[in-house]
């Protein structure tokens, strides 16, 4: 086993989960051999072509982390680890942070087309895809922005990849909305947490109207902006929104579950050209942070 492969005990943990059959073709070659060279990859951020070979070849790595990105299978893969830690009682829903982080894109991300290209395999479809390829402008040049929720335990729940220029209010509510964790005894999926923390980017009449909605209490601080207009309208500006600041310290949770995802440097650094790839690539990191907690 080489640094940063999977270990045995996270192996039994991932292969349960993992597809069984290809249907037409071949076998699958070794899924443990190639998710390690993936993980590689994910974690040197290395070009497909400089794979060292004792992962196989480079071209069937790359293969499956794109088929797999396009189909949902990472999807899959991160609700089930998700299940099997609520099962037993290690998914924290006493605080669930919501932030965002950009990333600089490569150059090697820009220049796709316009248009997805035809694929022969009619069951690859692109789970993430954006007119924009979620790649957004600014002064820094080419950025994505990653959108994330996590649990009290700094494990990341949900994730969502948008142009960097995107903002971070109108994005809380597609970020909750796929919280889904799955109950493996069967039921509905647990979508709604106890608590959920922002800063003041996501504080937002909008947003405050769907969490009370939902009832789920929430600790986003108000900007002096918004409570002066507040003020100014008298009565009809509403009651003072509720903050408790020992609650606020939490945040740091979220922020360090940022710090972990953009370990992998193919994370802090999009390579990816399509979407939905690097979409797939966050998705198998947040996975591996589930495998090591």
């Amino acid at each position: 086993m080489g640094r940063g492969d999977l270990s045995d005990a996270q192996w039994a943990q991932l292969e349960p989960h993992l597809p069984k059959n290809v249907g037409r073709g071949g076998r699958w070659k070794c899924h443990r051999k190639v998710i390690n060279g993936i993980l590689f990859r994910q974690r040197t951020g290395l070009p497909w072509r400089d794979l060292p070979t004792r992962f196989g070849k480079w071209k069937t790595c790359h293969d499956r982390h794109r088929r797999w990105s396009a189909d949902g299978t990472w999807e899959r893969i991160l609700l089930a680890v998700q299940a099997d830690a609520d099962a037993e009682g290690r998914v924290d829903w006493s605080m669930v942070g919501i932030d965002s982080t950009t990333c600089r894109a490569h150059q090697h991300a820009a220049g796709a087309r316009r248009r997805p290209p035809r694929s022969p395999k009619k069951h690859i479809q692109s789970a993430q895809h954006h007119p924009g390829e979620a790649l957004g402008r600014s002064r820094g040049g080419l950025t994505t922005k990653i959108h994330l929720a996590a649990d009290g335990g700094c494990r990341p729940l949900a994730v969502l990849v948008t142009p960097g220029q995107w903002g971070d209010a109108p994005q809380m509510i597609p970020v909750l909305e796929r919280i889904r964790v799955p109950r493996p005894g069967g039921g509905h999926p647990r979508t709604r947490p106890d608590h959920v923390s922002g800063d003041k980017a996501y504080s937002s009449w909008r947003n405050r109207l769907y969490l009370r909605r939902r009832q789920i209490k929430h600790t986003i601080p108000e900007p002096k902006n918004q409570r002066a207009n507040r003020q100014r309208r008298g009565s009809r500006g509403g009651r003072p929104t509720g903050f408790d600041r020992s609650l606020y310290k939490r945040r740091n949770e979220v922020e360090r579950t940022m710090n972990a995802l953009k370990a992998s440097r193919a994370v802090a650094t999009r390579y990816d050209k399509r979407a939905y790839i690097f979409h797939g690539t966050v998705t198998l990191a947040a996975i591996r942070i589930w495998l090591h907690s």
